[in-house]
């Protein structure tokens, strides 16, 4: 067998020696055994070694540099685009059980398999040893991680997107409490892309704590510490009574008020999670993904596990993200990802400005019209390109954001897709009747993705497809996680696409500051409530009263009670989708209690006012 030695310079010995953690050595002793590479850097957090890290990609063409200094532009494969949801499975041990939900193998199969399709795939490449920070350094939140790959790509994408973390792995003391992660592009074709799409495998073994991922280069599935790191802690939260969670953190500023209230929110994809969190006026601690405790004085804090973002460019313009769109086209390191390029600029789609015809793009040298070998026109971006940025670049970064204590979370936010049932901003009854409300949230399809439109879709608290562990203890994790809390943040949910029979939007994109602003006053009991059987909605007045002073704009009455009427009859259908949906999920008694209750209160109203759409005027005696 070989021997890790040969593949060692002293740097790179010394260096791992210094860690004082044979469980670090060891790991890597063995992947070098196992794939093989020409070459081991490992890389501390001096800034030369990070600046390697992307001259490396530069160098061996994984990156390219565009006109703007610092911006480069980065090709996944034309067949790998998005997260492989269907090779990505948890090892599962003979002996537990996980859900329907989770897409499992048997975790001495896929043990055997994955380290077969390893066995020297990185020979001829250099293999980068990388350690980050999940958190804020110096935290308690905060989780080590490890990061083998043989993509310069990925090491420098978590460059921007992490902290480095390399003297937080001395902070261990010889102790394996970290996470890790081997990457492998695998073998490349004349493109530099991934030839073996057909063995790509991201497989995820909670077990141990680590995640074996070859044969891609899309963020999603390449870079550990992202949706990968998330299924590992989501397993580790619940498994010690916090909340790992598919949420952003923001700052709510009133106008004229001198405070900052936290919330976090939880939103599928394409729902507006990452417009909520970039509202004008407001500061962003992070987009993605939060790791949540219980504080020492009981109330419940927060911290961004990233301090970068990986952002769907597609319909950042000017106009509707001016922000982002100013971070994008001046100078600073950045990587784009699948858009296309002419003449050393990069344009996306839905960019708000003319395009070329022609240029490269992730399929390859393109021009308008051109067809793939299945025949279907290739647009000049991919829907799901990218922007990885470092947070700090943005105007509007918190400052707490790299506090090591979190920020305090005062409301939780839960938004979806939903043309014709749920109400604009709602607050929930209690924190059970939240957790609920979270564990029911739907997201209806566009035909941009799955080819049929207002199919809906469930999706616990917007993390359906990174739980890891059976429904009903994520779920009775959130139940118990706000029963400790002596004061708990107060949760609501959103829903921006409300539509008229024509399909028309009944509200306008820049309407939801007004949500988020109503729910932070309602924090801080500035604002009362109107109470109705799903939860409590803003009067009308106050309504009226923000649209004047704040978007300085009308806002009707007879507006009012269209968007917050109450639809009970699909509010009725869809807790039978939801009924149906946990029927075999051995769900704990109190989401049964809460969903009867919830039911009986909209049979009462509904048999009160003699309609199935009733109107908040309808509902002031209830």
């Amino acid at each position: 067998m070989n021997t890790a030695k040969q593949f060692f310079d002293k740097v790179t010995r010394d260096r791992l020696n210094d860690l004082h953690n044979d469980h670090v050595i060891n790991i890597v002793d063995r992947m070098v055994r196992l794939c093989r590479p020409s070459k081991v850097t490992v890389i501390t957090d001096d800034a030369a070694d990070i600046a390697y890290v992307r001259r490396l990609a530069l160098l061996n063409g994984e990156e390219k540099p565009l006109t703007i200094r610092g911006h480069s532009i980065h090709y996944d494969g034309y067949y790998d685009q998005g997260r492989d949801k269907d090779h990505t499975r948890v090892l599962l041990p003979k002996d537990k059980k996980l859900g329907r939900h989770i897409n499992t193998i048997d975790r001495d199969e896929g043990l055997k398999e994955i380290f077969d399709l390893m066995d020297g795939i990185m020979e001829g490449k250099e293999m980068l040893v990388r350690f980050f920070s999940l958190g804020p350094l110096n935290s308690g939140f905060s989780i080590p991680a490890l990061q083998i790959t043989d993509s310069a790509y990925v090491a420098h994408s978590e460059d921007l997107l992490y902290r480095s973390g390399y003297e937080e792995f001395k902070k261990l003391e010889g102790k394996p409490d970290f996470f890790y992660f081997v990457h492998s592009a695998g073998q490349l074709d004349e493109l530099g892309k991934s030839k073996d799409i057909d063995q790509r495998r991201i497989y995820v073994d909670i077990e141990k704590n680590r995640v074996f991922t070859i044969n891609n280069q899309y963020a999603g599935n390449s870079l550990g510490l992202k949706k990968l790191a998330l299924r590992l802690a989501i397993n580790k939260s619940n498994h010690e009574d916090w909340l790992t969670e598919h949420m952003f953190i923001m700052g709510v500023h009133q106008e004229n008020k001198n405070r900052t209230t936290y919330f976090s929110g939880a939103f599928p994809s394409a729902c507006g999670k990452t417009s909520t969190a970039m509202i004008p006026g407001q500061t962003i601690i992070g987009d993605d993904i939060a790791f949540l405790r219980m504080w020492h004085d009981g109330s419940c804090h927060a911290v961004n596990i990233e301090s970068g973002i990986f952002g769907i460019i597609t319909n950042v313009n000017p106009v509707d993200d001016p922000l982002i769109y100013q971070c994008l086209t001046t100078p600073r390191e950045l990587i784009f990802s699948n858009v296309l390029v002419n003449d050393g600029k990069p344009y996306w789609l839905g960019m708000g400005q003319e395009t070329p015809k022609t240029g490269v793009n992730h399929f390859g040298d393109w021009s308008k019209g051109k067809k793939d070998t299945e025949g279907r026109e290739i647009p000049l971006a991919h829907k799901n390109a990218r922007y990885t940025i470092r947070l700090r670049e943005l105007d509007n970064v918190d400052p707490e954001a790299e506090n090591p204590d979190g920020v305090q979370i005062d409301g939780i936010i839960y938004g979806g897709r939903d043309s014709d049932t749920n109400v604009p901003i709602c607050q929930s009854l209690d924190w059970d009747h939240g957790v609920f409300l979270g564990a029911c949230l739907e997201s209806e399809t566009t035909a941009a993705t799955l080819g049929q439109e207002g199919l809906r879709k469930h999706s616990p608290m917007a993390n359906l497809d990174f739980v890891v562990v059976p429904l009903r203890k994520y779920i009775a994790n959130h139940f118990a996680f706000g029963r400790k809390l002596q004061k708990r943040p107060l949760i609501f949910t959103t829903n921006y696409f409300l539509k008229d029979d024509q399909g028309n939007y009944l509200l306008d994109k820049i309407d939801k500051k007004i949500w988020l602003l109503w729910a932070e006053a309602r924090v801080h009991g500035e604002v009362d409530a109107l109470a109705t059987p799903i939860g409590y909605i803003p009067l009308f007045q106050d309504l009226q009263a923000m649209f004047e002073t704040i978007l300085h704009k009308p806002f009707s009455r007879e507006l009012y009670e269209r968007v917050f009427s109450l639809r009970v009859e699909n509010l009725l259908q869809k807790l039978i989708r939801i009924e149906n949906i946990y029927r075999e999920e051995n769900m704990p008694e109190i989401f049964w209690s809460i969903l009867r209750r919830q039911r009986e209160r909209l049979t009462t109203a509904q048999q009160t006012s003699g309609a199935d759409l009733i109107p908040p005027s309808g509902l002031k005696n209830y």
